[in-house]
C-alpha cells in the first residue's frame, strides 16, 4: 500500500506566489470581461454624426401658420351630433323610437371605430328633422348645457394639448367638422379655440327649415372649407397642421405641410405610414378601440348612444 502512497493527494497550504497567481488570474478574468463586454456594444461610425435635434413645432411667432383639428374621434371620443341627440331627447325634443335610432348610431361609430358618410348623412338627416321649426337662439342654449353634461368629459386631453400649443405659440386653431357649425362653435369656444368651421343648416328669420345650405362638410368638403379660410386669412397652408382620426380627412391633411393622424382608422394609419405623416394615438388600447371598451362597461363607462341602446333594450324584454 506504502507503494501507492503517491497516488494519494496531498494537502498542501497556499503558497504566496499561489495567491499571487490566483488573485492575477482574476484580476485578469475581470478585465478581459469588461474588454468582450466593450466589444458587443454598439458603436457609432466615425463618420455618423449625431442626429439633428427636431425643429421646434409648432413655431412660435408664425402668423402665417394656424391648425385645423377634425373634431369627432380626435377631439372628442365619439360623435358630437349622438351626444346631442341624446341631450334633445332628455328634453323631450322627440321619441324613444329616435332615441333608439340615435342610440344605435353612436353604437355602431363606436363599434367600428370609423366614419362611414351613409351612416352620418343618416345621423344628419334625423337631427335636422327634429330642430325643423325651431329657433336658432333656442338651440344654441341648450347645445351649452348638452356639452356640459355629455361632451366635456370627453375630450381627448391629448388632443387638447396639441391645440393649446398651437395658442401658445400665438396661432390660430379651428375646428373643421361636419357637426353643424352651431355645436362646433360652443366647442371651440369652450376649449379656448378660434373658432370652428361645420355643416351649416338653412334658417328663415332665426328659425330652421330642416334643410342644409349646400352639402354636409366631410371628406373632400372640409378641404375645400380649409382652403378657402387659408385664403380669407392669408395663411400659408404649407406652414400650417392638420389633425384627424379618419382616413375621410385625407384630402384636407394632405393640403398642409404638417398633417398628424390622431387616433387614426386603420386606413389613415396605413396612408400616414406610407408618407411619413406624424401619428399620435389617445386610445388606451387598440383592441379597446375596436370593440368599442365593452369591458368598461361594469363600471359605467359606455358612453353616448351605446349606453342608451343597451338599456332600451333591456327594457323590452
Amino acid at each position: 500500500m506504502a507503494a501507492l502512497g503517491w497516488l494519494t493527494p496531498r494537502r498542501r497550504s497556499a503558497t504566496a506566489r499561489s495567491v499571487l497567481a490566483g488573485e492575477a488570474s482574476a484580476e485578469a478574468a475581470r478585465k478581459t470581461a469588461q474588454v468582450l463586454e466593450a466589444e458587443a456594444a454598439p458603436r457609432p461610425l466615425a463618420e455618423e454624426a449625431p442626429p439633428a435635434p427636431e425643429p421646434a413645432f409648432p413655431v412660435a411667432g408664425d402668423d402665417l401658420a394656424a391648425a385645423f383639428f377634425d373634431l369627432d374621434n380626435t377631439v372628442m371620443q365619439g360623435a358630437a351630433i349622438f351626444h346631442f341627440g341624446r341631450g334633445l331627447y332628455k328634453r323631450e325634443f322627440f321619441r324613444r323610437r329616435e332615441l333608439a335610432r340615435f342610440a344605435w348610431q353612436q353604437a355602431w361609430f363606436r363599434l367600428a371605430g370609423v366614419e362611414d358618410p351613409e351612416h352620418m348623412q343618416d345621423a344628419r338627416d334625423s337631427a335636422l328633422s327634429i330642430v325643423k321649426g325651431h329657433r336658432v337662439s333656442e338651440l344654441m342654449a341648450i347645445g351649452e348645457e348638452i356639452y356640459d353634461e355629455y361632451m366635456a368629459e370627453r375630450i381627448w386631453p391629448g388632443t387638447r394639448a396639441l391645440a393649446q400649443a398651437h395658442l401658445d405659440a400665438g396661432q390660430k386653431v379651428w375646428l373643421v367638422t361636419a357637426a353643424p357649425v352651431e355645436t362646433a362653435t360652443i366647442i371651440a369656444r369652450r376649449l379656448g379655440l378660434t373658432g370652428a368651421l361645420g355643416t351649416v343648416a338653412e334658417s328663415v328669420d332665426g328659425v330652421y327649415t330642416g334643410r342644409l345650405v349646400g352639402e354636409p362638410l366631410h371628406g373632400p368638403a372640409k378641404a375645400e372649407a380649409v382652403r378657402a379660410l387659408a385664403g380669407a386669412e392669408g395663411l400659408d397652408l404649407a406652414r400650417c397642421a392638420a389633425y384627424s382620426d379618419s382616413h375621410n380627412d385625407i384630402p384636407m391633411l394632405s393640403l398642409v405641410g404638417h398633417p398628424y393622424a390622431i387616433n387614426p382608422d386603420t386606413k389613415l394609419r396605413k396612408h400616414a405610414r406610407e408618407h411619413d405623416w406624424r401619428l399620435r394615438d389617445y386610445r388606451t388600447g387598440r383592441k379597446a378601440v375596436k370593440v368599442g371598451v365593452p369591458a368598461a362597461a361594469g363600471v359605467g363607462a359606455i358612453a353616448g348612444g351605446a349606453a342608451a341602446a343597451i338599456a332600451l333594450h333591456r327594457r323590452r324584454k
